[in-house]
């Protein structure tokens, strides 16, 4: 396969973001294009969302969960909820709460999230592990080796969040919530993958439950800490603790 010029390297990471239902790596762009460098990817890829801010079109190509996607614009989510034609089921506050301790304390265990929260957590842990929202990250080195939380790339997509430490803080989630226009439709629902992905406009009414769960945090330790996930994996998906 001889190398791409710049044009065509451009055309083939277009139509290979447009085929693929989840954000696609630089690492895994160079896997499908060995005679591009990383460098070359990334320079065709700002290329590319370049073009499509100038055309202002109803989607964009945007970085999140540690790669690239085209996620349509928030403005335009109302009529792809229409068109699904799905009653969409929210996250309980108890659920965002949680989801929010796990989301700024990870690695975290749940004995540390009940201690935080005041009453057991067990079912809403399995319910955010079904939803593939957090998974478990390895067990502790402590009596009875509990099992240890952390997010998963499937947060960061709903979220549209780049990567963990692009967490909103406090002040920026209450600036959030002041924004009217952007106050609906998130969703942690199961439905078609690629038409999730691309819906963007829910962050909002997540960060609103996220800081509810990060005042509770502060509240009861003092204040969340921006902690980066444990990367070795003891086990993921639906294990529960006994």
């Amino acid at each position: 396969m001889k190398r791409p010029e710049p044009v065509a390297l451009i055309m083939i990471l277009e139509a290979v973001l447009f085929a693929s239902d989840k954000p696609v790596s630089v690492s895994e762009l160079n896997r499908i294009l060995p005679d591009s460098s990383p460098d070359e990817i990334r320079g065709a890829l700002d290329s590319l969302g370049d073009e499509y801010r100038e055309m202002n079109r109803s989607f964009v190509l945007k970085q999140v969960a540690g790669g690239y996607e085209f996620r349509t614009k928030a403005e335009y989510a109302p009529y792809i909820v229409n068109m699904l034609r799905a009653s969409p089921a929210r996250l309980s506050r108890a659920a965002m709460e949680t989801l929010a301790i796990v989301a700024y304390k990870q690695p975290i265990i749940r004995q540390e999230i009940e201690a935080l929260r005041g009453v057991d957590v067990g079912g809403i842990l399995r319910t955010l592990m079904e939803k593939n929202l957090i998974r478990v990250v390895g067990r502790r080195n402590i009596p009875g080796k509990p099992l240890i939380y952390g997010t998963t790339s499937r947060f960061l997509e709903v979220f549209d969040l780049e990567d963990i430490k692009s967490l909103p803080d406090l002040k920026e989630i209450k600036e959030l919530e002041s924004d009217e226009d952007r106050q609906d439709l998130f969703r942690a629902e199961e439905r078609p993958q690629r038409e999730e992905q691309r819906e963007t406009s829910g962050e909002a009414e997540a960060l609103r439950g996220l800081s509810a769960g990060e005042a509770g945090e502060e509240k009861a330790c003092g204040g969340a800490e921006d902690t980066p996930a444990r990367e070795t994996r003891a086990g993921e998906g639906n294990e529960t603790e006994d």
